[in-house]
Order: structure tokens, then sequence, then C-alpha cells
């Protein structure tokens, strides 16, 4: 039984350069693996885009935090947990290999999650380059502690259509755990956030 709240007050869905969005999701769900489990599904998303008019530059940050309360990590099936990590996520990362892992390294997903991201939207006529920092990690707990936290940093280039930005990231890991690779890249429609 899924309740969204949100609000859009950016100026565009693909490619917002002023305003801010912000969302609030309280999902309470039933598990039935190890026996019925109650618990309930929290997230919030927020961003927000400051454009500097004369040097067409557009600078946006996000956060996303959430939370699963009421049942243990085993009784969550894997496809409500939370995952960090890619393109719309911590970028500079594979997706969704931040956080816990099982013993041969796949990611286990968790409970919680506390992401952030940071760039300059930096245009020259139908193209752009973005410089980007962004950071998180996720827990096995119902509350993020935000310790442990993994930062990846790259840098964007974006090709400017009638219909949205084409977007291609490049981004490095600044804190690898073992496994992570050195280099991750991410190409979508629209930017990242």
């Amino acid at each position: 039984l899924p309740a969204t709240l949100g609000y859009d007050g950016s100026d565009d869905l693909l490619n917002p350069t002023r305003g801010f969005r912000i969302s609030a999701l309280v999902s309470p769900e039933e598990s039935l693996q190890n026996g019925a489990v109650t618990y309930v599904r929290t997230q919030f998303d927020a961003s927000g885009y400051l454009p500097i008019k004369k040097a067409k530059i557009v600078l946006a940050g996000r956060i996303r935090l959430g939370s699963i309360a009421g049942a243990p990590l085993e009784s969550i099936a894997p496809s409500r947990r939370f995952y960090s990590g890619g393109g719309g996520s911590v970028r500079g990362y594979s997706y969704q290999h931040i956080g816990p892992r099982d013993a041969n390294n796949d990611p286990i997903g968790g409970r919680s999650v506390a992401e952030f991201a940071m760039e300059a939207r930096i245009r020259f006529g139908n193209f752009g380059v973005v410089p980007f920092f962004d950071g998180g990690n996720i827990y096995t707990s119902s509350v993020p502690n935000f310790s442990g936290m993994r930062y990846g940093a790259g840098l964007g280039v974006r090709y400017y259509t009638t219909f949205g930005p084409i977007r291609i990231d490049v981004g490095t890991p600044i804190n690898p755990a073992k496994g992570d690779n050195p280099v991750a890249v991410s190409v979508s429609l629209g930017q990242a956030f």
C-alpha cells in the first residue's frame, strides 16, 4: 500500500536548471519469507538547481535518505531492499555495488540508505561538461548512521537535444572497497537528477 507525496518546482523534467524537487514515500509491506512479517519502507528525496546566468552554469545537488523498519534484513526480499551505486546513485561505482556484500562479494542490499550528489553543469551551446562529487552508503540497520560513506568523483559530458540531454558520466571511486572497479561509465537520457 504505497503512498507518495511529491512536489516538482523545477523548470524541466529531463534538464532542470532552476527550482527544486522533493518527494516522500511511505510503503507498508508484508514479506512472506521466513514467515509473515510486516514492515514499513520510507524514502525521502530532495534536489535543488541554482543557475548562474552569466556563466551558463547550473549548480545542482541531491540527497536521499531511506529506511526499512519492522523486519530483519533476512526477512526482506532482496528486490525490496535498498541498494546504492551507479549512474542514478553514486557515480564512480558499479550499479548497486555499494554496501554490504556476501561471501562471493555480491551486494546484498540493506535496510537504510544515505546518499548525496553535487555537480556543476557547464553548457557550451549544444554541449556541456559536468564535474561531479557523489557519496553514499547502505546499512543493515534500519536507520543510516552515516559511517563508512563511499565517495565517487568524475566528469560528465552532455549533448543537448530538443527532447533532453544525452548523458555520459565517467567516475572513479575515491575510497573503493575490495572488488570495486577503478572506473565506472554510465550513459543515459536526461540529467543524473
